[in-house]
């Protein structure tokens, strides 16, 4: 899997040009400066919606397993995925948006509707849809939910079980109420909370400015195998490096590209450009503000294959929310644990409502007409099930479960990626050919030979229409 999102992502940032880098003022005004409608979100809701899922427990607790079992060099791991991940999560939502359609008057779209309507292959998507909807409904909920349940345990007491009961309960008000009230939440909660994170982790790098030359240094030569301590660790730097950041990210998993589904915008390709900025908010900025606060205070241990360890500078702690809470500990005493585990409870939680989302968005899918409402309800149950469970399990249980959902989902979408290569960059070039001529970008299909667009076939022709009444 590993390989094949490297290969993929690596096609198309090749083939774009290196759109990650050329676009990034495209991707902030176009964060920025769209409306939503009565059918879609604006293209910021959306980048929050894909952040709520992005930004969560991989954030806190994913970077510290990723250095507990790669060392420090896989910190330099997550940023190369990220990096080129991000031209996998432009293609997965540009196609998302190509290829959306209108469900019950609110736009949806991802993997499925692309593979049905891009590839016409509506087995493949029936597959990624069920895939999708398992894993996001049982099998990744758990992790979110584990560590709100161990952070809150360690920060102030309070049992698994107490923490798994009013989880159940806030996400259920949440879900029960639609994916206005689901963006809603993400819109104010995700931008704030990830504000005073990162506020919090300056102070902390601050404190300790003078460890920065050591661990950046640190980090590349244990990413490359020439440090003294670490040098045997190259392939498990990068194998969780790249693991935990594509899990953290998303990038290819399919995820965002159901949320960029959603977005009001004139082109397909602006809302590709949103999503790949969400890929460096979340890895290059976050994951990299808790990277730095655990290395630059020294709160973490890493593990050798054999059980033991090769450092272990905090005595035998699990490796989790704990190193952060530990590193905050460190500058500001007895802040660091209850603000990382509200941090994580606020992060987690949006993510476990965006997974919501998305399971419910594949399971539409699959169900079709008045049995909707009905399959809806019973997906809501087996999701807070699912929470609940993840609370009181082990955190390696519940890590397990997610990284089976991850690659399931990543195979299925990618090979429908790959094989879309073509809409996406003749949409890109589109895109490219009216920002030169100075315009705001519009996606007509019908002008550059894309087929099977239906919703953007239907809105083009409307326009045509009004054109010729004045």
């Amino acid at each position: 899997m590993l390989i094949f999102i490297a290969v993929v992502a690596g096609v198309y940032t090749i083939a774009s040009g290196f759109l990650q880098v050329r676009y990034v003022k495209d991707m902030v005004v176009h964060t920025f400066t769209g409306k939503s409608s009565e059918s879609g979100v604006s293209p910021f809701q959306s980048l929050v919606i894909a952040l709520s899922g992005r930004v969560g427990t991989g954030n806190i607790a994913g970077v510290a397993t990723a250095i507990a079992a790669g060392g420090p060099g896989a910190v330099f791991w997550m940023w190369f995925i990220a990096f080129f991940g991000s031209a996998a999560a432009f293609a997965e939502s540009t196609l998302a948006q190509i290829y959306k359609k209108k469900v019950d008057g609110e736009y949806r779209g991802g993997p499925a509707y692309y593979a049905e309507k891009g590839l016409g292959w509506k087995w493949y998507g029936y597959i990624f849809a069920v895939v999708a909807a398992v894993s996001t409904c049982l099998l990744t909920p758990g992790v979110q939910a584990n560590a709100i349940a161990d952070s809150m345990n360690n920060a102030f007491g309070i049992g698994p079980v107490i923490t798994g009961i009013a989880l159940v309960v806030i996400t259920g008000y949440v879900i029960f109420g639609g994916v206005r009230r689901i963006a809603f939440l993400a819109s104010y909660v995700v931008p704030i909370m990830a504000l005073f994170y990162l506020i919090v982790a300056a102070i902390v790098i601050f404190a300790n400015i003078e460890q920065i030359p050591s661990t950046f240094a640190l980090i590349f030569s244990s990413a490359f195998g020439v440090d003294s301590a670490f040098g045997g660790m190259v392939g498990a730097a990068i194998s969780w490096g790249v693991r935990r950041g594509l899990y953290s990210n998303e990038a290819g998993q399919g995820t965002g590209a159901q949320a960029a589904a959603a977005a009001e915008v004139s082109h397909p390709v602006k809302q590709g450009l949103v999503q790949t900025f969400s890929v460096y908010i979340d890895t290059l900025l976050i994951c990299t503000a808790t990277a730095l606060m655990i290395l630059m205070t020294g709160n973490y241990s890493v593990t050798d294959p054999d059980g033991g360890y090769i450092v272990d500078y905090t005595n035998g702690m699990e490796a989790g929310a704990g190193y952060t809470q530990a590193a905050v500990d460190g500058v500001l005493g007895g802040f660091g644990s209850p603000f990382v585990a509200i941090s994580l409870f606020l992060f987690a939680f949006t993510t476990l409502v965006a997974y919501f989302y998305i399971a419910e968005t594949n399971l539409f899918y699959i169900v079709r007409g008045k049995s909707r409402k009905v399959f809806s309800n019973i997906l809501k149950v087996l999701f807070l099930a699912a929470i609940f469970f993840g609370t009181v399990r082990s955190a390696t249980f519940t890590w397990t479960l997610a990284d089976i959902g991850l690659g399931l989902m990543v195979w299925v979408n990618l090979i429908a990626v790959i094989l879309l290569y073509k809409p996406t960059m003749i949409a890109l070039k589109d895109y490219k050919a009216q920002r030169k001529q100075g315009l705001d970008p519009v996606f007509r299909p019908s002008k550059v030979n894309i087929k099977n667009a239906d919703y953007w076939m239907e809105r083009e022709q409307e326009d045509e229409k009004r054109r010729k009444t004045i």
